[in-house]
């Protein structure tokens, strides 16, 4: 199974403050799959999958031979909306990773999305 790309543009409302903006397009410039980078000097290893329907993304990401992990789901609601569900961490932490995070071209897309 090819891993699903994210929706580009992903959907956004007019009324999207320009901080969300940015982290919806990091998200959906992210490489679907897994894929290893560079956040704040140390390497993670990183999986995005997108469900079939386009409207959940899920990101678990690690920090390889540390204790770092980030995980979250990003809804996109019917009305235009979108919805961040960190796991278990504050929504400062995911948004600074997403933000901060850069994917080793080398290593993108080699896993399977749901």
């Amino acid at each position: 199974m090819q891993p699903r790309q994210l929706p580009l543009p992903f959907p956004t409302r007019p009324s999207v403050a320009p901080e969300a903006q940015l982290f919806l397009e990091k998200v959906a410039a992210l490489p679907s799959g897994y894929s290893e980078g560079i956040f704040n000097n140390a390497r993670y290893g990183v999986t995005l999958q997108v469900s079939q329907d386009g409207k959940r993304i899920w990101l678990f990401g690690e920090e390889l031979g540390g204790p770092d992990r980030i995980s979250f789901n990003l809804y996109h609601l019917r009305s235009g909306e979108h919805r961040l569900k960190p796991c278990e961490m504050s929504a400062t932490k995911v948004t600074d990773f997403v933000l901060g995070y850069a994917p080793s071209p080398a290593t993108t897309g080699s896993a399977n999305s749901e």
